[in-house]
């Protein structure tokens, strides 16, 4: 199955093909949560988790924001209505293998699981081999007014195809992370876990602020789950992070973060070198139980 759906993929976008872009959304949308990103380097496949979808309503499909078709991979239970939602936001390389593994886990706690791909408007993350270009390309302009208004998008697409649009949460990854406090403080979710999400940045056009800017703002509480031994966010960023957290909105003071001590950045990630099976269990239940508290 996975290799027709690259297939049906190529075809789509190789040269000679009519279509233009709409082919190449479609071949995107084809290949939602098949294979994993080659600019995220050698894929570990003795730690790699494989959730399986019997029993799941898994797929993909697409929502209208702005004029522009987001394509998105969902999982949720086989049966049921009104479910509780999570958003679930992808790294820098799009919405791979891993990411739908994430959204099949979390539906087989009983959520409505969507992963949009935030970048599709830039490229396709996938068939990237080098980090650079990918960033330069594809990643550095999507900028934050657009995801954010892509999440809102899909989250009133999930509330008409069986999600409790009064129960949404959202989790994100690395790039995701930041979105998820990003969004917190934008949109109406009960809950939000961020995973190794940067904090503090320059600002830019495409992102004039970071969630230390928007921590005092948020409307759900955020669980910060972080590596000790992450080299591209100090520890300090943190503790500036929860010094604008006690100042804020109730829902900012009940933000928390556990560090994992000498863990380092991508720990989640069971597909990668930097997977740590300790830190990513016990990080895990704690989303699942934070989910569940807030979202109940």
């Amino acid at each position: 199955m996975r290799n027709d759906l690259i297939k049906d993929a190529v075809a789509l976008l190789s040269p000679g093909r009519s279509g233009g872009e709409p082919s190449r959304r479609t071949a995107l949308k084809l290949t939602l949560g098949v294979g994993y990103a080659a600019a995220a380097g050698p894929v570990m496949a003795q730690t790699a988790i494989r959730t399986p979808a019997e029993g799941l309503r898994t797929g993909t499909a697409s929502v209208s924001v702005d004029g522009f078709e987001v394509p998105l991979y969902f999982a949720a239970p086989s049966s049921g209505s009104s479910l509780p939602v999570v958003l679930v936001v992808h790294e820098i390389f799009g919405v791979h293998e891993h990411i739908a593994d994430v959204c099949r886990r979390l539906a087989r706690a009983g959520y409505l699981a969507v992963a949009p791909e935030l970048f599709a408007r830039h490229g396709d993350p996938s068939r990237y081999t080098d980090m650079g270009r990918l960033m330069g390309e594809v990643v550095s302009k999507a900028g934050d007014a657009q995801v954010l208004a892509d999440l809102d998008g899909v989250s009133r697409w999930a509330a008409a195809h069986g999600g409790d649009a009064a129960r949404v949460g959202i989790t994100g990854f690395c790039w995701g992370g930041r979105i998820t406090w990003l969004y917190a403080a934008h949109a109406p979710v009960r809950a939000g876990v961020a995973w190794y999400g940067r904090l503090v940045g320059a600002a830019g056009p495409l992102t004039p602020q970071h969630p230390v800017d928007r921590a005092a703002a948020l409307r759900a509480p955020v669980l910060g789950l972080y590596g000790g031994a992450d080299s591209g966010i100090p520890l300090d960023t943190v503790d500036r992070m929860k010094a604008a957290l006690a100042a804020g909105s109730p829902a900012a003071r009940a933000a928390q973060f556990v560090v994992y001590p000498d863990t380092p950045h991508a720990f989640h990630a069971d597909y990668r070198p930097s997977y740590r099976q300790a830190a990513a269990e016990d990080g895990w239940k704690r989303c699942l139980e934070w989910l569940r508290i807030h979202l109940a």
